[in-house]
């Protein structure tokens, strides 16, 4: 296909470890089988937290897919997962609980790999300062089963609130919780990117839990790479390239943010570059060969419980809804 104006600026971009992936990614391509389909559908989510998989595509491309979509989506919660479960994208990135969620309700969706740690931000206002302090406080969500709402349910349930009874929840169909936060009209909200870059810039509020590097949750992964479970069971060698081009992508984050963040924009999946670099630059992209992706199921299943928002036990969830072979394969490919 012809090479466009972006898809130049982005390889000329490329760092010497970039290029080095690119080529190990095509080096694993003679290696493998060819894929059973070349054709991959993705999210475009409102969250840019979600790098690796917008700064997939040439590595996509590079393992033999010749077709990468890229589904627009104005949620990053349970609906994004339904749409993996429904066969109506193929895999995304999204929050660990929003996919323990669906799969405890039987949803056909697998986990197959973590990638990244962190990137929520809780913003509140100056008579907050812990998590408890939300009890009787307003706080917005985008809606119902949205990640913020999800996490901010089992951030509560943890320190002993009851997040249905405890917390006024608001959620507005025409203002983003954001914009009712920065108009004083919310106690506080939680943020993923560009949200929290944007506050800050604005010095408005103060930040009381940062998942990046606040305990526990600074522990786990936070967004996971999920896939439909018919389509990996049909397709494993397809499904394999996958994971190895998005663990590709969250390298080349890692190794070159510069590049990465000009390829969001480029690729039109944010408008601030200046957002864009802050956040590869503090999100962290580079644990995905340090932590134990199970262990981050585990850790939320036992989280959702206490929220009352599963029924199902740790192992029944890892049971049914994971499968790491294709992340062990990539690891031992990569000499992780």
């Amino acid at each position: 296909m012809p090479t466009t104006p972006t898809r130049r600026r982005f390889l000329a971009t490329l760092s010497s470890a970039g290029a080095a992936g690119l080529i190990g990614a095509r080096n694993s391509y003679a290696q493998d089988a060819p894929p059973e389909t070349t054709t991959i559908r993705l999210a475009k989510s409102p969250s840019i937290c979600v790098a690796p998989q917008y700064a997939a595509e040439e590595f996509l491309r590079a393992e033999g897919f010749t077709e990468v979509h890229y589904s627009p989506t104005d949620d990053a919660g349970l609906n994004l997962s339904k749409a993996v479960a429904h066969s109506e994208l193929n895999f995304t990135l999204n929050f660990s609980p929003t996919l323990v969620i669906p799969i405890d309700a039987g949803e056909r969706i697998t986990c197959i790999a973590g990638v990244h740690v962190g990137c929520f931000e809780l913003f509140a206002t100056e008579r907050i300062r812990t998590i408890a302090d939300l009890k009787g406080k307003s706080v917005g969500v985008q809606n119902f089963g949205a990640a913020t709402h999800v996490f901010l349910s089992t951030m509560a349930a943890h320190v002993g609130l009851d997040p249905s009874k405890d917390i006024n929840w608001i959620t507005s169909p025409t203002v983003a919780p954001k914009d009712l936060f920065a108009a004083g009209k919310i106690d506080a909200f939680l943020g993923f990117p560009p949200e929290p870059q944007e506050l800050r810039a604005r010095n408005i509020g103060h930040v009381v839990v940062n998942s990046s590097v606040d305990r526990p949750w600074s522990q786990y992964f936070c967004c996971m790479l999920a896939g439909n479970k018919d389509f990996i069971r049909k397709n494993p060698v397809a499904t394999k390239r996958v994971v190895r081009a998005i663990l590709k992508a969250t390298d080349f984050c890692v190794g070159n943010p510069v590049a990465a963040a000009r390829r969001m924009v480029d690729g039109g999946f944010t408008a601030r570059y200046d957002y864009a670099l802050q956040t590869l630059k503090e999100v962290p992209y580079n644990k995905w060969r340090d932590y134990d992706p199970e262990d981050t199921i585990r850790f939320y299943a036992l989280r959702l419980r206490e929220a009352g928002m599963i029924k199902s036990n740790p192992n029944k969830i890892i049971a049914e809804g994971t499968d790491w072979r294709f992340l062990n394969e990539i690891k031992r490919e990569l000499k992780s």
